[in-house]
């Protein structure tokens, strides 16, 4: 396991209210201006995938939650979502336990 200031903790969630959109946020990397606001933001969404992306591999890791992230709010709005075992798959690479 990763020491605690080597990884970033991350969650892919759902918005609740009417527009039902799908955002990420990864919390470790939330100054203290925007902190209460994003941590809520999530706290009140449905939670999709979240998890531990090392620190090294952030960047990439970023780009591929990203890239979850929009193929997730092009989907049709009551059926949209993917397994967890295909997130997992496609963020493995820059996961720790």
């Amino acid at each position: 396991m990763a020491p605690v200031d080597q990884k970033t903790m991350f969650e892919i969630y759902r918005e609740t209210d009417y527009n039902r959109a799908f955002r990420y946020v990864f919390f470790t990397d939330l100054d203290e201006h925007n902190r209460g606001k994003e941590i809520a933001r999530a706290a009140a969404g449905e939670t999709v995938f979240s998890g531990f992306i090392a620190d090294d591999r952030k960047l990439d890791a970023r780009a591929e939650v990203e890239a979850i992230v929009a193929e997730l709010n092009a989907q049709d709005e009551d059926s949209a979502g993917l397994p967890d075992d295909e997130i997992r798959r496609r963020l493995g690479a820059f996961m720790v336990a």
